[in-house]
């Protein structure tokens, strides 16, 4: 079943960059198409190590409106990967796209909200552009 967008305006979008962590390159290509109808910056990492390397550029990582963490892969994912974007980026949104099994209590912080593994591509979008309208009501 193919989802529709509402798509935006150019003056409407959001000039702010997004980074997407997403180790599913079919997801993580759905993912950004629809964020990119409201985004002009959506840049993706295939894992937590490329996404650090990312956060680590100043020029990108000051500016950063909101970290998407979709990782499902062996390795450093979920609640602990949300942990330390955190840590590196304390005024940073993030939206923790859970894995198998994982619930929003397995994620904390102020700057954290939750969605399940299985939100589509028009929820992530939905929650994203709510996080940056309202970033003070970013928790779930």
């Amino acid at each position: 079943m193919a989802e529709v967008y509402n798509f935006v305006s150019r003056r409407e979008r959001i000039f702010r960059p997004i980074l997407v962590v997403d180790d599913d390159p079919f997801r993580a290509f759905a993912r950004c198409a629809a964020l990119e109808t409201a985004f002009y910056g959506v840049a993706r990492a295939s894992n937590a190590a490329e996404a650090f390397i990312r956060l680590d550029e100043p020029a990108f990582a000051g500016n950063l409106a909101l970290v998407i963490a979709g990782l499902n892969l062996p390795g450093l994912a979920g609640p602990a990967f949300v942990r330390e974007v955190a840590a590196r980026l304390p005024g940073t949104a993030i939206l923790a796209l859970g894995r198998a099994g994982e619930t929003a209590e397995d994620y904390s912080g102020r700057q954290v909200r939750f969605l399940p593994q299985d939100a589509s591509p028009s929820q992530i979008l939905a929650a994203a552009t709510e996080i940056e309208a309202h970033p003070r009501a970013r928790v779930a």
